[in-house]
Protein backbone atom coordinates (compact mmCIF):
# COMPACT_ATOMS: atom_id res chain seq x y z
CA UNK A 1 0.00 0.00 0.00
CA UNK A 2 1.29 3.14 -1.02
CA UNK A 3 1.37 5.62 1.61
CA UNK A 4 1.09 9.86 0.16
CA UNK A 5 1.95 12.69 1.89
CA UNK A 6 0.57 16.41 0.40
CA UNK A 7 2.10 19.90 0.68
CA UNK A 8 0.93 23.26 -1.00
CA UNK A 9 -2.41 24.71 -0.90
CA UNK A 10 -3.09 27.77 1.39
CA UNK A 11 -4.70 31.07 0.39
CA UNK A 12 -4.17 32.53 -3.08
CA UNK A 13 -5.90 36.00 -4.44
CA UNK A 14 -7.64 35.52 -7.99
CA UNK A 15 -5.35 34.98 -10.65
CA UNK A 16 -2.83 33.96 -8.78
CA UNK A 17 -0.67 30.64 -8.74
CA UNK A 18 -0.24 27.60 -6.11
CA UNK A 19 1.59 24.45 -6.73
CA UNK A 20 0.52 21.02 -4.55
CA UNK A 21 3.40 18.23 -3.87
CA UNK A 22 2.53 14.72 -3.87
CA UNK A 23 5.32 12.42 -2.05
CA UNK A 24 4.37 8.91 -2.40
CA UNK A 25 6.25 6.12 0.00
CA UNK A 26 6.13 2.39 0.65
CA UNK A 27 5.74 1.25 -2.98
CA UNK A 28 6.63 1.20 -6.81
CA UNK A 29 6.00 4.86 -8.19
CA UNK A 30 5.84 3.25 -11.64
CA UNK A 31 3.14 1.05 -10.64
CA UNK A 32 0.66 4.25 -9.87
CA UNK A 33 -1.37 6.47 -11.83
CA UNK A 34 -1.07 9.70 -9.63
CA UNK A 35 -3.59 11.95 -9.65
CA UNK A 36 -5.79 15.21 -8.11
CA UNK A 37 -9.03 15.43 -7.39
CA UNK A 38 -10.72 18.38 -5.44
CA UNK A 39 -14.02 18.19 -3.19
CA UNK A 40 -16.25 21.60 -2.65
CA UNK A 41 -18.06 22.42 0.05
CA UNK A 42 -21.58 20.66 -0.15
CA UNK A 43 -20.60 18.92 -3.09
CA UNK A 44 -19.14 15.82 -4.68
CA UNK A 45 -15.14 14.81 -5.02
CA UNK A 46 -14.21 15.22 -8.59
CA UNK A 47 -11.46 14.46 -10.78
CA UNK A 48 -9.06 17.38 -11.47
CA UNK A 49 -6.10 15.79 -13.40
CA UNK A 50 -4.17 12.32 -13.67
CA UNK A 51 -0.67 11.72 -15.10
CA UNK A 52 0.43 7.84 -15.81
CA UNK A 53 3.99 6.53 -15.56
CA UNK A 54 4.60 7.63 -19.33
CA UNK A 55 3.71 11.07 -18.78
CA UNK A 56 0.43 10.82 -20.39
CA UNK A 57 -2.00 13.87 -19.04
CA UNK A 58 -5.70 13.86 -18.39
CA UNK A 59 -7.39 16.87 -16.80
CA UNK A 60 -10.91 18.27 -16.62
CA UNK A 61 -12.39 20.52 -18.75
CA UNK A 62 -12.60 23.30 -15.58
CA UNK A 63 -8.73 23.31 -15.37
CA UNK A 64 -7.37 22.78 -18.92
CA UNK A 65 -5.02 25.43 -19.84
CA UNK A 66 -4.74 26.67 -16.69
CA UNK A 67 -3.57 23.46 -14.42
CA UNK A 68 -0.25 21.50 -15.05
CA UNK A 69 0.35 18.02 -13.34
CA UNK A 70 3.54 16.34 -13.80
CA UNK A 71 5.49 13.50 -11.87
CA UNK A 72 9.14 13.32 -11.06
CA UNK A 73 10.22 9.66 -10.64
CA UNK A 74 13.09 10.47 -8.81
CA UNK A 75 11.70 11.86 -6.33
CA UNK A 76 8.53 9.84 -6.19
CA UNK A 77 6.37 12.85 -6.49
CA UNK A 78 3.90 14.28 -8.20
CA UNK A 79 2.72 17.55 -8.35
CA UNK A 80 -0.12 19.84 -9.58
CA UNK A 81 0.78 23.61 -10.68
CA UNK A 82 -2.32 25.70 -10.58
CA UNK A 83 -2.04 29.16 -12.56
CA UNK A 84 -4.94 31.05 -13.45
CA UNK A 85 -6.74 29.99 -10.23
CA UNK A 86 -10.41 31.27 -9.71
CA UNK A 87 -12.91 31.34 -6.86
CA UNK A 88 -14.77 28.41 -8.10
CA UNK A 89 -11.13 26.46 -7.49
CA UNK A 90 -11.74 26.57 -3.75
CA UNK A 91 -11.88 23.21 -2.29
CA UNK A 92 -9.77 20.47 -0.32
CA UNK A 93 -7.45 18.88 -3.06
CA UNK A 94 -6.44 15.56 -2.89
CA UNK A 95 -3.44 13.58 -4.06
CA UNK A 96 -4.90 9.73 -5.48
CA UNK A 97 -2.32 7.12 -6.39
CA UNK A 98 -4.05 4.07 -8.37
CA UNK A 99 -2.26 1.07 -8.67
CA UNK A 100 -2.79 -0.42 -12.30
CA UNK A 101 -2.77 -3.51 -11.01
CA UNK A 102 -4.95 -3.89 -8.49
CA UNK A 103 -7.00 -1.02 -9.73
CA UNK A 104 -6.84 -0.03 -5.54
CA UNK A 105 -6.60 3.58 -5.04
CA UNK A 106 -5.21 5.42 -2.06
CA UNK A 107 -5.11 8.97 -0.81
CA UNK A 108 -3.57 11.94 0.97
CA UNK A 109 -4.47 13.64 3.78
CA UNK A 110 -6.02 16.67 1.41
CA UNK A 111 -5.21 20.26 1.32
CA UNK A 112 -7.47 23.07 1.52
CA UNK A 113 -7.00 25.85 -1.51
CA UNK A 114 -8.88 28.89 -1.28
CA UNK A 115 -8.86 31.46 -3.71
CA UNK A 116 -10.00 34.89 -2.77
CA UNK A 117 -9.63 38.34 -2.74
Amino acid sequence: QVHLVESGGGLVQPGGSLRLSCEASGSIFALYIMGWYRQAPEKQRELVATVNAGGGTNYADSVKGRFTISRDHAKHTAYLQMNSLKPEDTAVYYCNARNVRTLTNSWGQGNQVTVSS
